[in-house]
């Protein structure tokens, strides 16, 4: 700064000294106006690091007693853009804008007065420009006590930025909700806001200078100071660490940064504490209505696809423990689980209940004592577990007073919950359309927190729940016994075995949660010797189904009666769909095969309506080995849709082979093709042994081998009684079914195919002439007083001699003529004429007209088939009391 140029003129002390003293001074000025190289103060180490002098940029300036600059720093020319070799003795008002003055004359007397000066200095950059600075000035005398002038400048913009910075970091600091802790290296306390004071409960003087470890407690100090030494050392933060509030009572949120200058140096770390037991406690809150739904939704996702009150009563209880409660028990009235009708509410309190569920935690002899499936719940009207009962109200059990009270004096059921250290207790009603079905007892011991509120509601929805799945299945359970019963009373109760032909067979209702099914299987005697066999499948389950298919067996039995080959049966019945349909806007749907076997020609003819193939089992010629075969039948459209072809086969069938019929629950299975099943079903048939394997044993070994859980047999199942496995002849005792798993109806037909036995049948062919007749009487008046059956010849005689002298009359070609001794004497007459006979009414003086009369009067039944080239007339007669068929 320069004097005034009056203090110019005025001679100062040491004048001539300040004289020879300026040329030094302005030779030494370019030396240390020159920046000194850092490595020659570092040993050559890298440049100082950025501090805040970099930022704020301090210009130096030197200035003798007559206001002309003796030194310039490298600084000042960054901030005014002089250079040193322009600005060093130069005049100070040099830099002055034009036209401002600055007032020296005031800043050189405050100097002289008080040694020191400051204030805000508008310069002139080298450009042109006004630079504002900040100027702070000192008066210094050399040894000689000439007087100069040492100015530092700094630019009032970058200062103001700084100034500005630290306000509000300060305001931050000390208005901030949050609690701020700073930290030296030493860990120690520089400084704590209010916040933060509040927070701890301390005095900010209270704790500066010490560390966390003699400020907070031990259970978490140790924490935060091993945390701090880390964060200082690796400069890693740490956030959002959750830590317990000093006394416990809260939660704090804290996170810690290590604090340094612009350089990178550490200066310590900064601390930031949230009181957060606020949103803890709301967390808390929503993560236990989260619990508690997901519970729920657990419930109803593991009940959702049961229908058996047993397997509810299992699963309910265990999805509880131990998420909710250390045991539970599932108590269910008799009425309930057998599906019977329940009881009035005057007998509920005193209804008898049975534990069909149970969990615990662990099962000791205390829990088995208290909790045990199927063992009888007793209690008194008046107990607690009579009320909840009568009442259809929760009830939650607090004491040990009340739980002695849940039952009866000295249950010992209540003395092991007592020992187990039960507190808590609920008794829940399982409460469906108004009715209460059970009880829902669960229970929480130990240091487990009580039930409160809010866990009666939980559970009273849980209870809810269980209650409408519970209901449903008991109404299930109802509608499936009748359908059950329904279908068993319309399936075969006596399987004939006509002469040349043996029967197995097995009936295995659903036990995977299906109901009764359309599935159903006869044999039915054709009356000339020959015999049907009928597979058949209803799409669909329940009641409709089996009344379905109860009129669908009882049409095949009656066309079968009618003697129709198997196309044209199965004809018949597709034009009958609408009125054997289950409802009236709805199809029939069903699938059949319908097959007639012929013993003495030991051929079978097969017609299929889009049900699996059967199968033939028969022994190699050269192998002698037991090998199935698919036998590919004409495929046919199912029973029920318009315009429906169906056509049959041919097969002849080897002695002994062993026809398979079969539903396709036998071999269908979720996520497996139906070919896979079928060739399942051929390796079990070929692992067959033995020149005549018993039908029995081969019905249980494929129903073994091919469904579900089939490791062995029993006679019956739960939901399968042994009625519905029995083979109805005299004395038969139910045949063994699988262990329960089948996911469908099963019906399973085996049967032996063989011809006559021997001298049992005889046949034989006429010409078409008169002489047929008394060839035919011959013949069998010989074959029957060979079979012993003398007492037959008349009727046996009669009849043939007018169906062959009809045969002879109408008819062209051959006449056949068969007689086959089994329970009944069969005669059949065939000719080559395809029309069935007519019968007539003959008058008194008639000469014909009588035949058919004479054969319907003397025969026990009679009837005609068709022929591929003509037809047959067939009439049964009863065997005499002494001889038997052979």
């Amino acid at each position: 700064m320069s004097a005034s140029a009056e203090d110019a003129r005025r001679p100062m002390a040491g004048t001539g000294a300040a004289r020879r003293a300026a040329p030094t001074a302005r030779a030494a000025a370019p030396r240390a106006a020159q920046p000194a190289d850092p490595s020659a103060s570092r040993g050559g180490s890298a440049p100082f690091p950025e501090s805040l002098l970099n930022v704020l940029r301090v210009g130096i300036v030197m200035i003798d007693a007559h206001g002309r600059v003796v030194l310039w720093s490298p600084t000042t020319t960054e901030i005014l853009g002089w250079p040193d070799s322009l600005a060093i003795g130069r005049h100070l008002s040099d830099f002055f804008p034009e036209g401002h003055d600055p007032g020296g004359i005031a800043i050189y007397r405050a100097l002289l007065r008080d040694g020191l000066w400051r204030g805000i200095l508008p310069m002139r950059h080298l450009d042109g420009a006004t630079v504002e600075l900040e100027g702070r000035a000192t008066l210094l005398r050399d040894p000689d006590r000439t007087p100069f002038i040492l100015a530092n400048l700094v630019e009032t913009s970058r200062i103001r930025a700084v100034e500005q910075d630290l306000a509000a970091l300060d305001g931050l600091f000390t208005a901030s909700p949050l609690g701020i802790a700073l930290f030296d290296t030493d860990l120690r306390y520089l400084r704590i806001n209010d916040a933060l004071a509040r927070l701890s409960g301390v005095h900010p003087d209270d704790v500066v200078g010490k560390t966390v470890l003699e400020v907070l407690p031990e259970h978490m100090s140790r924490e935060i100071h091993e945390i701090q030494r880390q964060v200082l050392r690796t400069g890693r933060s740490v956030i959002d660490l959750v830590m317990p509030s000093p006394d416990r009572s809260g939660a704090r949120s804290l996170s810690f940064g290590r604090l340094t200058d612009r350089g990178g140096r550490p200066l310590g770390v900064g601390c930031t504490v949230i009181d957060i037991t606020e949103r803890r406690e709301a967390l808390e809150k929503i993560e236990h209505a989260r619990q508690r739904l997901s519970l729920l939704d657990d419930i109803g996702l593991a009940l959702a696809d049961l229908l058996d009150v047993r397997r509810i009563s299992e699963v309910l209880a265990q999805v509880l423990v131990p998420r909710f409660a250390d045991y539970s028990g599932v108590m269910l009235l008799d009425e309930v689980i057998n599906g019977g009708e329940l009881p009035s509410r005057a007998r509920m309190a005193s209804a008898p209940l049975r534990q069909t569920g149970v969990a615990a935690k662990e099962f000791t002899p205390a829990v088995e004592r208290m909790l045990r499936a199927g063992q009888d719940i007793a209690f008194e009207p008046g107990s607690i577990f009579g009320r909840v009962l009568l009442s259809g109200y929760p009830y939650l059990v607090g004491s040990e007073r009340e739980l002695a009270e849940t039952t009866y004096r000295d249950d010992p059921k209540v003395r092991a919950a007592i020992e187990l250290g039960i507190h808590s207790l609920m008794v829940l009603p399982l409460r469906a359309r108004g009715t209460v079905l059970g009880l829902l007892v669960v229970s929480r011991s130990g240091r487990r927190t009580p039930f409160n509120g809010e866990d009666l509601a939980l559970a009273g929805e849980v209870a809810a729940r269980a209650s409408v799945s519970l209901d449903n299945a008991r109404l299930y359970a109802r509608e499936r016994d009748s359908a059950v019963m329904l279908q068993r009373s319309l399936l075969p109760q006596r399987v004939p075995e006509p002469p040349g032909v043996q029967v197995g067979y097995r009936y295995v209702p659903a036990s995977t949660g299906a109901e009764a099914g359309g599935d159903w299987f006869d044999v039915i005697p054709l009356g000339d010797g020959r015999v049907a066999f009928v597979i058949g499948d209803v799409i669909g389950h329940g009641l409709q189904a089996a009344a379905t298919m109860g009129r669908l067996r009882t049409a095949v039995r009656t066309l079968a009666g009618v003697g129709l080959p198997p196309a044209a049966l199965l004809r018949h019945l597709n034009e009958l769909g609408d009125d054997l349909a289950p409802a009236p806007d709805e199809l029939l749907m069903a699938t059949c095969i319908y097959a007639i076997y012929d013993p003495a020609e030991r051929s079978c003819v097969l017609a299929n309506a889009g049900h699996p193939p059967p199968l033939l089992l028969a022994r190699g010629p050269h192998t002698g080995l037991w090998r199935a075969r698919t036998l590919h039948l004409p495929e046919g459209m199912p029973l029920g849709l318009e315009d429906a072809r169906f056509e049959e086969r041919r097969i002849d069938m080897p002695d002994g082979a062993i026809l398979v019929l079969y539903t396709d629950g036998l071999i269908e299975r979720r996520g497996s093709d139906i070919d896979e099943g079928l060739e399942r079903m051929r390796t079990v048939l070929g692992r067959t042994t033995g020149d005549t394997p018993p039908l029995e044993d081969l019905c249980d070994r494929v129903l073994t081998a091919l469904t579900p859980d089939g490791t062995g047999t029993v006679t019956g199942t739960g939901a399968q009684p042994p009625a519905d496995t029995t083979r109805d002849r005299a004395a038969a005792m139910p045949a063994p079914v699988p262990r329960q798993g089948a996911e469908d109806d099963i019906a399973l037909l085996a049967a032996r195919l063989g011809g006559l036995p021997g001298e049992t049948s005889v046949s034989w062919s006429f010409p078409a002439r008169n002489v047929a007749a008394y060839r035919a009487r011959s013949l069998v008046r010989h074959t029957l007083r060979d079979w012993g059956l003398e007492q037959l010849t008349e009727p046996a005689v009669l009849v043939v001699s007018e169906l062959v002298t009809n045969a002879v009359r109408h008819a062209r070609g051959p006449v056949g003529v068969r007689l086959v001794r089994g329970t009944r004497l069969l005669v059949e007459v065939s000719d080559s004429l395809p029309d069935p006979p007519r019968a007539r009414d003959a008058a008194p003086d008639d000469e014909g007209g009588r035949g058919l009369a004479l054969v319907a009067r003397t025969a026990q039944r009679w009837g005609t088939r068709r022929e591929p080239h003509g037809k047959t007339i067939w009439l049964e007669l009863p065997l005499p009391p002494g001889p038997t068929a052979p």
